[in-house]
């Protein structure tokens, strides 16, 4: 990747990036085009070719900038809690923050664990389990004995993970996308578990 990128102004920056996140997410990376992503950018294919090198080049740098960029926004939201609901309320509002710039970068990163395109692959591999570290590493945390003795944490934990995709995916097929809106929801339904599985 050309370093002069980050001598661009931000917003030229942040267009160049959302039209990537947005168009890798929806199609993966061996049906995303370029001619898609500098249409969407309003940029020519020259420029984006001058500053990433190639389609691969652009993906890798995407993979290693929303990695870099949500670990960040992650690990400096959730502070000492040891309420396992309270931890995820935190990092819900985290990723909030993060979709408010970048609206794709979910989408991007949740893309990415399916990629089945070998050059895609490899170029993502030394980083492709960092954020699953991150998460695990925040999670931790959690105080397991605020919960009913009957709940099975794992469980619980994959439950709430795919709700929360689900609600990602639903909020994301209505016309205007808002983050706040998603996070609302989901501390609805935080608040409605742990009602359910928390000791009183």
């Amino acid at each position: 990747m050309n370093e002069k990128f980050f001598d661009l102004k931000k917003e030229k920056q942040d267009r160049m990036i959302n039209a990537a996140l947005k168009v890798f997410a929806l199609n993966g990376y061996k049906h995303a085009s370029t001619d898609d992503i500098v249409a969407e950018a309003g940029i020519s294919k020259g420029l984006l070719f001058h500053y990433f090198g190639s389609k691969l080049g652009l993906y890798t740098f995407l993979y290693d900038y929303s990695v870099r960029f949500m670990k960040l926004e992650l690990t400096r939201g959730v502070d000492g809690s040891k309420d396992y609901f309270e931890i995820r309320k935190k990092m819900e509002f985290s990723k909030m923050q993060v979709l408010k710039n970048y609206p794709y970068m979910q989408n991007f990163l949740d893309r990415s664990k399916s990629e089945n395109v070998k050059e895609a692959l490899l170029a993502i591999e030394d980083q492709r389990g960092t954020m699953a570290e991150v998460y695990s590493e925040i999670v931790s945390k959690a105080d397991k004995s605020l919960l009913k003795n009957n709940v099975d944490f794992e469980k619980l934990d994959s439950m709430l993970e795919y709700t929360i995709k689900g609600l990602m995916s639903e909020h994301f097929l209505e016309a205007s996308f808002n983050p706040e809106m998603l996070y609302a929801e989901i501390c609805e339904y935080l608040i409605m578990m742990k009602k359910l599985t928390c000791n009183p």
